[in-house]
């Protein structure tokens, strides 16, 4: 029980801490956003919708400078208002915007946002077990490698979902005939574009798959889905 009390506690915080997070979140979005208004990526959007068969779909600005693109725990798509400086400065095009929103669906269809609460909520307690254990014969370093190991397990996690939503997002994009070129092409850019590319940082660190790992996937796929019958 004196093991367990403590695990319990630490989960509990953690699923509080995320509720809590979650809350600040969708405060913070609604306060700073607005409508996407944008003729040309409706454009596309409306054709990703009839793909979908669904009436439309509703993206919002974030107005940040940070390049990104996100999905709201509630399910709304954001795209922020540096990526938009970059789309009407001619760096990204229509459809590279419509293969981010294509993505960031996925990241809703698929559920990932519940699917996060639920690692965090593990993460933590990864952690605390892996500090209980280690520090009996680490004293020093224990919580350090125990750190360590949970940030490389929900780096993992991490990775997996983005992988699972480039490929929704290919088939959308296939389906709605912009086709991968877009999605790819973007990829290539977006070092440049976050210049953050995770230059030293050991792959199994990073919380999003490398560019060249990415296309390969969404190449895989595509030789997998559009073969000849």
């Amino acid at each position: 029980m004196t093991l367990w009390l403590p695990l319990i506690l630490a989960v509990l915080y953690a699923i509080v801490s995320m509720r809590f997070s979650v809350w600040r979140t969708q405060k913070m979005l609604d306060a700073q956003s607005h409508p996407l208004r944008d003729a040309g990526l409706e454009r596309l959007t409306a054709r990703m919708a009839a793909a979908l068969d669904i009436p439309e779909i509703r993206v919002n600005v974030y107005d940040v400078d940070p390049v990104n693109g996100l999905a709201a725990p509630d399910g709304r798509i954001f795209l922020t208002r540096g990526f938009l400086q970059k789309h009407r400065q001619g760096v990204v095009s229509d459809e590279e915007m419509a293969s981010v929103i294509a993505h960031e669906l996925g990241h809703v269809s698929l559920g990932h946002m519940r699917r996060r609460m639920i690692d965090f909520t593990g993460h933590n307690a990864v952690f605390f077990l892996l500090t209980a254990f280690l520090s009996r014969f680490l004293p020093i370093i224990g919580i350090w490698i125990a750190n360590m190991i949970s940030t490389a397990l929900m780096a993992r996690l991490s990775r997996r979902d983005e992988f699972e939503a480039d490929a929704w997002a290919s088939a959308l994009l296939i389906k709605s005939g912009i086709g991968t070129g877009p999605q790819k092409s973007l990829f290539r850019k977006l070092d440049a574009l976050t210049k953050s590319g995770g230059a030293g940082i050991p792959a199994w660190m990073l919380s999003h798959p490398k560019v060249e790992e990415r296309i390969a996937a969404i190449e895989a796929n595509e030789a997998r889905w559009l073969q000849p019958a």
